[in-house]
């Protein structure tokens, strides 16, 4: 049916997940336990790109200062509140940095079906989930078109409110020991007019 279906890997999987019985309840989705401090101390070491650590439910579970200086600092944020599909719909500042917004809340909605469709649906995965449908129209929407996707690697055009306009790549990497969770990095083309404006923000931040 996959291959009747072209579907792409991530769509594989999603399939072969509904095919598969629900787990027992002793099997339920746990939460990830603590980061390594060789992790935390890798993501201080990215000076140059915004990075952070994200579950498969999307929250944020570490970041890197560049991170906090670009998107928002997460730091200061409620532990609920740190959540990155949770930001894109509800967070007026996070939305406004996304040129395409649209595109962005497309991509976290599909990763975050994702973890929905691993049976059973963890209580903070539904509790989330029912959280932007109530407060978001947008997030109805999207949701309802149920696309899935794997977040290994793509590109956003962003609008920062310091150092302007700027194009970033970002690559997902898988953290050994860490199944759920994954590093996001966003870099810009060497030499480009987006990696000056990272450099600006760099130095601005205190």
């Amino acid at each position: 049916m996959a291959r009747a279906l072209r579907l792409d890997p991530a769509e594989r999987e999603h399939l072969h997940r509904l095919a598969r019985p629900a787990p027992a309840a002793a099997e339920e989705h746990t939460d990830s336990p603590p980061l390594r401090p060789g992790v935390h101390s890798l993501l201080s070491a990215i000076s140059g790109a915004p990075a952070y650590v994200v579950d498969r439910r999307t929250d944020v579970r570490a970041w890197n200062r560049l991170a906090a200086a670009f998107f928002i600092d997460f730091g200061e944020l409620p532990v609920a509140e740190r959540n990155m599909t949770r930001l894109v719909f509800l967070d007026d500042g996070v939305r406004d940095l996304y040129v395409d917004w649209w595109a962005r809340a497309r991509d976290v909605v599909a990763f975050l079906r994702l973890d929905a469709a691993r049976p059973p649906v963890s209580p903070a995965t539904q509790a989330l989930i029912e959280e932007l449908s109530s407060a978001s129209p947008e997030f109805r929407q999207i949701w309802a078109e149920h696309h899935i996707k794997a977040p290994e690697r793509g590109s956003h055009l962003y609008r920062h409110p310091l150092v302007g306009e700027l194009e970033l790549t970002y690559e997902t990497l898988r953290l050994p020991g860490h199944p759920d969770l994954a590093m996001v990095v966003h870099t810009a083309e060497e030499g480009s007019p987006s990696q000056e404006a990272l450099r600006i923000l760099i130095r601005q931040d205190p």
